[in-house]
Order: structure tokens, then sequence, then C-alpha cells
């Protein structure tokens, strides 16, 4: 056993790598850490420290040695060739120098003194299970409208649910995929084989958790491993987005306008594939984002520029958080990793508070021609089109078609039974794009209520 203690000042390197040497014949590494909590004073953050391990292949960039991070979640875990803690990698504990990670996410003004202890224990090595992953494919409706949530924390890091509970909840929500997102490990990806079915498509990916924000890596290959050691002045993240990508994921900044230490999405979106403007239930920062990612639709849309779809997310970790609340609906041409990832790419979406909302948004011109949402209804500038959003499960909500102007229709509030139809009439002229917004009442006057659904642009004019 070996206790390593020491104190990190403010300022401290984001990572600190304590080595280890761990001997021959280790069946079994236990580690286990405390930390300080000085009291601090208002406004100023005290002291959370995390932790991780990297085995004998080392620390460089890119996680050759990865084997685990809890985050700031356990105070303790254990690593061995056929089992290990949860967000851990079981496999061979071979003898050379290990390292345990600490990240001080932040740091009091006292510093922040730290006591690790290492044990390892000495036996015969399991045998290394085989990992078993999800089937890429569950039963579909051919090209249907899919559910998903595509942002879900289990107790592979700071959530407290299984994969299983977590699945049950996905199906209870009326959901036909999720996403797999643990923070900054792959380690859930061989737990999810029998929670998936073939009425579950479960995608697996990561949340790469950075300093300098958060983004989904979306349905990668499983056991894609994706670094998150760098900030955006490393100029590291193009690196790690291309290998997102040739993982056969999406890249999808997450809640990018959140307020906690770090959570602030600052990489820039010339990488991203779509964008996650509905975190959880509704709240200022998502109305922010959601302006945000507006702004920048008018930017890319009227040249014929790639434009970024946005999404919708629970982000749920544990109780009372909502599984399915948002939910990104799909247009997909089967119930597959390759279709729904196409589909979300391609913006054929919407995002809905739940399984009781259903919208159908189309724009048709005067001569029989339509778009639907994220694709381009290529007419005249001065072609009369009709807008029309036909809305169920939204009693007593609000509809705003909102362009490139900004709101230019407003109708509302739909009857009790919460179905209802909008229709509105405009040119490519006067709309170079319009989606479609159902908010529900509120008691503030001009201010707009929270959301209940809106959709991804449809795109008019010529190309």
């Amino acid at each position: 056993m070996a206790t390593l203690r020491g104190t990190l000042a403010p300022g401290s390197p984001d990572y600190v790598y304590l080595p280890v040497d761990i001997p021959p014949g280790t069946a079994e590494l236990k580690v286990s850490y405390t930390y300080d909590r000085p009291a601090v004073p208002p406004g100023v953050p005290g002291n959370a420290l995390d932790i991780g391990l990297f085995d004998e292949r080392g620390t460089e960039l890119g996680g050759r040695g990865f084997r685990g991070w809890s985050g700031g979640a356990r105070t303790e875990f254990f690593v061995r060739a056929d089992e290990a803690t949860p967000g851990y990698l079981p496999g061979p504990l071979n003898p050379g120098t290990w390292h345990i990670v600490l990240g001080p996410y932040t740091v009091a003004p006292q510093g922040l003194s730290y006591e690790v202890t290492v044990t390892p224990t000495p036996g015969a090595a399991g045998a290394v299970p085989v990992p078993v992953y999800p089937p890429g494919r569950a039963r579909g409706r051919g090209r249907d409208w899919y559910r998903g949530d595509c942002h879900l924390h289990s107790w592979h890091s700071d959530g407290r649910r299984t994969p299983a509970e977590i699945a049950g909840l996905a199906r209870a929500a009326g959901l036909d995929f999720l996403g797999s997102s643990d923070h900054n490990t792959n380690a859930s990806h061989a737990h999810w084989a029998d929670a998936a079915g073939e009425d579950l498509l479960v995608l697996l990916g990561e949340e790469v958790t950075t300093r300098n924000g958060h983004v989904l890596a979306l349905g990668t290959d499983p056991g894609t491993f994706v670094d998150w050691r760098y900030r955006a002045r490393d100029g590291r993240w193009a690196h790690f987005a291309r290998a997102i990508h040739r993982a056969g994921g999406l890249v999808v900044p997450a809640h990018p306008h959140a307020d906690c230490v770090g959570c602030g999405w600052r990489f820039g979106f010339a990488r991203a594939d779509a964008v996650e403007v509905w975190n959880g239930h509704w709240t200022p920062d998502d109305e922010t984002t959601l302006a945000a990612w507006d702004a920048r639709l008018t930017a890319s849309g009227r040249d014929g520029r790639h434009w970024l779809p946005a999404m919708g997310n629970s982000d749920a970790h544990r109780d009372p958080d909502v599984v399915g609340l948002p939910q990104t609906v799909v247009l997909a041409d089967d119930l597959t990793r390759e279709a729904i990832l196409a589909g979300l790419r391609a913006g054929r979406s919407y995002v809905a508070e739940s399984r009781q909302v259903s919208l159908a948004f189309s724009v048709t011109a005067e001569g029989g021609e339509q778009a639907g949402i994220g694709e381009r209804l290529a007419v005249g500038e001065d072609t009369s089109v009709t807008v029309r959003l036909e809305v169920t499960g939204a009693p007593r909500c609000s509809v705003r078609f909102v362009t490139d102007q900004g709101v230019l229709y407003t109708a509302g509030p739909l009857p009790v039974s919460g179905t209802g139809t909008v229709e509105w009439r405009t040119t490519p002229a006067r709309a170079s794009r319009v989606r479609a917004e159902v908010r529900h009442e509120t008691a503030l006057g001009p201010v707009p209520g929270a959301m209940a659904a809106f959709t991804n642009p449809i795109f008019l004019g010529p190309t």
C-alpha cells in the first residue's frame, strides 16, 4: 500500500499525474482518495477534485493508457482483469509505472490538500472479458419519425442509474433510441447490450468534458474513447473532432451556454454536426442558446452554406431527472445507427418535451411543390407559399413562426385538447427560412413561455 499526499495551489495545471509502481503478479488495484474542503468567501468556488487512472502504456494525449475516470462521483475504485468499478475498464494489470490522474476542477484560495491511497493486491489474474456491445439496429417502421434522447448519464460516470434502469425509463417515455454519454469514459459501452432490444436502439458515445465546454461524441463505434485533456487555446480540438467522425459519430456541443464552471462551449462550431439547443427543463440558458443558434441559421441559410441542426436531450443523471425531457424526433429511413445519425445530421428533426407532443411542419408553394423540416423549397423569391403546422399534445400553447427577420406570425392559444393546425402565407423574399415554436402560456406578458416543442428550419427560395 502507498499513500500519496500533496497540495495544489490555485492556478494548478488542469491535470496532475501521480506515478504508481505496479509489481508483477498484481491481481487487483484499489485506489481511494480524500481532500480538504475549507470554508471560502461567498461567491468563491471551493475545492472539487476529480480522479482517474492510466496504466503502464502512458498518459500521452489520445488515451492509449486510459483505464477509467470517475470525476468527482466516487471516493474509491478498483480495477481487476475480469471486473472494474463502473467508469473503469477491466483488463490486464501489467507491471510498470501507472498513473493516478487528478483533475482539480476548482481550487479554494487556501489551496487543495489531497491524500491518495493505492493498494495493489497480489494474486492470480482473472480472465479478461470479451466485450459484447448493443446491436446497431432495432426493429423499425421503415421511413418514419423516431424519438430519442442522446444525452444520458449512467453510474459509469456521475449518474445514479444503471443502463437497465435508463433503458426502462426510455421505454416508458416512448423513446425508440437513446444515446449513452458518460463523462470522459467509454467504460459503459460493454454494459448496454442487455438493456437494448428490438424495441430500443442504443447509440454508444461519450460526453467529452473539457475545461472549455462539453461535447457529445454521439453514435461512435463501440469501444471508442475520446480524450478530453485540452483547452481551446491548445489547438487540439480539430484532431479529436476528426477522430469522432472517423469513428462514425456526430459532434454535438452540449448545453453551450450553461453557466457552470467549464461548461460553456469555447471551441466554435466549425466541426459540429448539430448543437444541443434544449437541455433538460427549459431554462434561460436554453433561451440564450436558441437565440444564438437562430442567428447562425440566418448567416448560413440564404447562401446555401452548411447549417447546424438543433437537438434536444434530457442530460438526466438521477431522480428526479426525467429521461425524454426533452426528446429529439427525427425522420429516418429505419431504426438503425446509420439512419438515425443521417437524419440528425440532415436536420430532419424537431424537439418536443414529451411523447405527447407531435408536430407535422411543411411549406407548400402555389404550384404544389412541398418541403419538410430540414429541406429547401426551391422556388422563386416572389412565389406565394403556405407554411403549415399541425400540433397534437400541446394544450393552451401558442404557436410562433420564426424567420430570418424574427417572429413574423403568432397564433393561439391552442384548444385544451392540445390539437390544432396553424397556417401562414409568405414568400421567400420575405422569409428565407422558417421554423416553428410551440410555447406554453406565460404570466409575464411579452416574455415568451417555456418551450413545448420547436422545429429545425425549412429554407425557402433558390439555392
